[in-house]
């Protein structure tokens, strides 16, 4: 039986999301997947575009989406490149 290890970033998005959770104090917690999905994707873009050296069509390639929809997420996140 093979056990796969949780990464990283999942154990800190567990850890971040638990926290938040508990910090309601019985406040009603809303659209969180948006909020996370928000919280991880453009620091990701940021490094992929970095790692490319501004390079969009390279840092689609890396992240596994198409160019023009990295376009529209680098707009909608106001990243300059």
């Amino acid at each position: 039986m093979n056990v796969v290890k949780e990464n990283e970033i999942a154990a800190c998005i567990r850890k971040a999301i638990s926290g938040y959770l508990n910090d309601l104090d019985g406040e009603k917690p809303g659209h969180i997947y948006d909020m996370v999905i928000a919280s991880v994707e453009k620091p990701l873009i940021e490094v992929a575009i970095q790692y490319t050296n501004g390079n969009q069509t390279q840092a689609a390639e890396l992240l596994g989406i198409n160019r023009n929809t990295l376009r529209q997420k680098l707009k909608h996140y106001q990243i300059k490149c």
